[in-house]
């Protein structure tokens, strides 16, 4: 059954970097938590933050847990310790050993678990190398009544994805990311976003890794296309928030103003 709906929901984009060490991740999630999770009802961090990538092609697979060992644990107990929802990614153990699952977890007042559909062979790297593709199922979940569903990094390049999303309801579109940097990046993903959001009249927030390696510019769309806020690219040795709150009434009044949903033939 669906919660009563909030008028609003209050945001906040966690800009960090994730080490190579598993045990140094929990612990920046929960000092992290601690810091910004307060007047939040949605906290989000990048992409596997339980541990990066490491060198491109690296064998990642000794890092996979099951989504209830060390880091979900830890993502669960401090949600519950603030009374909020936590948005982390982490490399999943899955049916081959060799190659885990790039999985989304959401721990606290909603819970689910997302694995990336579309790995990242592209741009001179071949994710699939190393990890499964996850299973073709998109994932909503219900926060305070609002819908929100799960993308991660590169299937934001897929806007089937995002359309399956929100027509499974979907008002929020949530997506963490490792967005590696280089040349035409940052325009992509910006592009992307707003993309996104505009022609779904949704709600984006997307979280990424910070710079040299990853792009930042982690930023929060509106329905109408509108950067509701946004980070710069940051850098590993200081976090940056993304803070917004995101408004039912604009989400209303966007899909009243642009009917693209209902006006769909296709």
């Amino acid at each position: 059954m669906s919660s009563p709906t909030a008028p609003s929901l209050r945001l906040a984009l966690v800009q960090a970097a994730s080490a190579l060490d598993p045990a140094t991740n929990r612990d920046a999630v929960t000092k992290l938590a601690a810091e910004h999770a307060g007047d939040a009802d949605l906290v989000v961090f990048p992409e596997v933050f339980a541990r990066d990538f490491g060198e491109a092609g690296s064998d990642v697979s000794p890092y996979a847990e099951p989504v209830d060992g060390p880091f979900g644990t830890v993502l669960a107990e401090t949600a519950a310790a603030h009374g909020t929802t936590l948005v982390a990614g982490m490399f999943e153990q899955g049916p081959d050993p060799d190659r885990p699952w790039n999985t989304l977890l959401v721990r606290g007042e909603a819970t689910a678990s997302y694995r990336k559909i579309h790995l990242y062979d592209s741009f001179g790297h071949r994710e699939s190398d190393r990890l499964s593709a996850g299973p073709i199922e998109p994932v909503v979940v219900d926060l305070h009544g609002w819908k929100v569903g799960l993308m991660t990094c590169y299937d934001l390049r897929f806007p089937e994805l995002a359309r399956a999303l929100v027509d499974r309801g979907a008002e929020l579109i949530v997506l963490p990311a490792a967005w590696v940097a280089g040349p035409r990046k940052v325009h992509h993903w910006r592009t992307l976003v707003t993309a996104r959001a505009i022609e779904n009249t949704a709600y984006v927030a997307a979280v990424g890794q910070p710079a040299d390696r990853y792009c930042g510019h982690s930023l929060v769309v509106d329905p109408y296309g509108e950067v509701v806020a946004e980070a710069g690219p940051g850098s590993p040795e200081q976090p940056e928030v993304v803070r917004a709150v995101i408004e039912r009434t604009v989400l209303e009044e966007a899909r009243r103003v642009n009917p693209s949903l209902l006006n769909r033939r296709m």
